[in-house]
This record gives C-alpha cells, sequence and structure tokens, in this order.
C-alpha cells in the first residue's frame, strides 16, 4: 500500500501545481460564470419565497408540527428564523456539487488530459477507448446511482458521525467514476480503463473520497452565510468558483495518477512480450588442417 499511496502524493502535489497555470485558471471560470450566474439569478428572484415556503411547510404540517414549536421553544424562537434557510440550503448544495462536477468534466476535462499528456506522457500512445456520447451515459448513469444512494441515506445525515461521513462517500464514489473515465477516455481502451479501474480501486478511490471532501467544505460557508439572508445571492457565485476549483484538482489529480498507471501498465506488458534472449553456444576451435573428426584425425600415409 506504501507504493500506490506515494504515487497518490506524488500526483497530488503535480496537480496542485497545475491548478496556479495561468489557462487552467482561466477555465475555471467558465462554469462560475454559467452555474453562477444561474444560481445567482435564482437566488435574487426566488430565495425569500423558497425559506418562506420551507418555513410555512414545516409549520403547517401535522406530523413536523408539534417537533418545530419544540424546537423553536427549546432554542428561544431562533429555530424558526434558521430553519427555512439551512432547509433550502441543504436542498441546494448537492444540485450544485454535482452541477459543478458535471460542468467541469464537460468543459474541462479534455483540456486537463491534453495539458498533462503533452507536459508529462508526450509519447503515450492514444487509442481512443471512449466516444463522447459513451463518456455522456457513463456521467448520467453515475450521477443518477449517485442521486438515488443520497435520497435513500438522507435519514442518516440526522447522526452527527454519519453525517460527516455519508456524503463526502457519494460525492468521492461520483468523482472517482467521472473523473477517471474522463482522464483515459482519449489514450485507453475500453478494457485498459476497466483493468486500471480494477487494479488501482484502492488508490482511486481515495483521491474521490479525499476530493469528497474538499467539495464538502465549502459547504460549512453556506451554513455561516445562511444566517445573512440578504448576502445569499451575491455569495453563491464565490460558493460556485470553490466548487469549481475543488473539481478542477480532482480532474487533475485523477489525470496525473491515471496517465501515468496507463503508461506504467504498457510498459510492463511490453517487457513481458519481448522474445527471451538466447545467448549462442561459443564454436568449437578449429586445428589448423581444417576440421578433424575422431580417427581421421591424421591424413592417410602412401606405402613406397
Amino acid at each position: 500500500m506504501l507504493a500506490p499511496m506515494s504515487k497518490v502524493l506524488d500526483a497530488f502535489w503535480r496537480a496542485l501545481g497545475y491548478c496556479l497555470l495561468p489557462r487552467v485558471i482561466f477555465l475555471s471560470l467558465l462554469p462560475v460564470l454559467l452555474l453562477g450566474g444561474l444560481a445567482f439569478g435564482l437566488a435574487w428572484f426566488f430565495w425569500d419565497p423558497a425559506v418562506e415556503g420551507v418555513r410555512q411547510f414545516l409549520l403547517n404540517t401535522p406530523m413536523l408540527a408539534p417537533v418545530t414549536a419544540w424546537i423553536d421553544k427549546f432554542t428561544g424562537g431562533a429555530f424558526r428564523s434558521v430553519i427555512g434557510p439551512l432547509v433550502v440550503v441543504a436542498l441546494t448544495v448537492p444540485v450544485m456539487i454535482v452541477a459543478s462536477l458535471l460542468l467541469v468534466s464537460t468543459f474541462m476535462g479534455s483540456t486537463v488530459v491534453g495539458l498533462v499528456a503533452r507536459r508529462r506522457f508526450e509519447t503515450l500512445e492514444r487509442r481512443h477507448g471512449g466516444r463522447w456520447w459513451q463518456a455522456l451515459w457513463w456521467s448520467f448513469g453515475s450521477t443518477v446511482a449517485a442521486l438515488v444512494v443520497m435520497v435513500v441515506s438522507l435519514p442518516l445525515w440526522v447522526i452527527p458521525p454519519l453525517a460527516l461521513l455519508v456524503p463526502p462517500l457519494i460525492w468521492g464514489w461520483l468523482t472517482y467514476r467521472v473523473m477517471v473515465y474522463d482522464a483515459l477516455a482519449d489514450h485507453a481502451t475500453h478494457d485498459e480503463r476497466l483493468t486500471l479501474m480494477r487494479r488501482h480501486r484502492a488508490p482511486l478511490l481515495v483521491i474521490g473520497i479525499v476530493s469528497g471532501y474538499l467539495g464538502a467544505a465549502p459547504s460549512l460557508v453556506w451554513a455561516m452565510g445562511a444566517l445573512a439572508l440578504p448576502m445569499m445571492p451575491l455569495l453563491i457565485p464565490v460558493f460556485v468558483w470553490l466548487y469549481t476549483l475543488v473539481f478542477v484538482l480532482a480532474s487533475l489529480w485523477f489525470t496525473h495518477y491515471s496517465l501515468a498507471a496507463l503508461d506504467a501498465m504498457r510498459r510492463q506488458q511490453a517487457v513481458e512480450v519481448l522474445p527471451p534472449v538466447v545467448t549462442p553456444a561459443p564454436a568449437a576451435p578449429v586445428l589448423p588442417g581444417g576440421p578433424t573428426t575422431g580417427s581421421d584425425s591424421f591424413p592417410p600415409i602412401a606405402l613406397p
């Protein structure tokens, strides 16, 4: 396990350095402009109605009203003003995370792979094992599976220890599935990609889970910002930018590790298929007068 983890750390530091390249910084602004602008517009026009609608739903639902009233009384009336924004944020954050991941994968995936390949793996052959529609279908299927697991696991999110474990695991698995496909789509064949994902499942999942925790970190700022309702429409583009930076780092991280693993696997396969080197046996020494054999070593003597 030490050798794969050292390669994971090596890929991380390389990815961190690539995040400082001007081209990467510029491209990371494109998802921010698209998703951040859309989220800003929705928050500007619908934030207050959404918060008020959630508050009224909790207060008027027969099953939830007694619990809400008891918590509000226990907190001295503060819960009534906070529960609406917190619920809206809790419903919005997963959508923002998934949208940021898919936008980075769509607009920056091929660019990131091309950048890493030109700088580190110029001789690595491109075998084009994945098409754009296959990548789209793979991302769609993985996203649907992650959302289903997220909805099923929502009751676990109210338990403090599990609330810190379950969401990052889901986002980490989704990041692992989407980013590895993007990293290997151009260079690896279908069989090579499946082989690498099977052999390196543990290191790749570690990268995904760490990326999931990094992606969940901006959510803490969401919880703090939910108390400042007038500032939320202005803060949303900042959060989108943070999510985008996290997934750009994850994309670079997966690309560095995956292409290095692919290059190492092909080098190993090339060594295994080489024919063994046969050393020729040393030739027998030849005496003066030509080759000799057995009793015919001396020429016949003519009698007078």
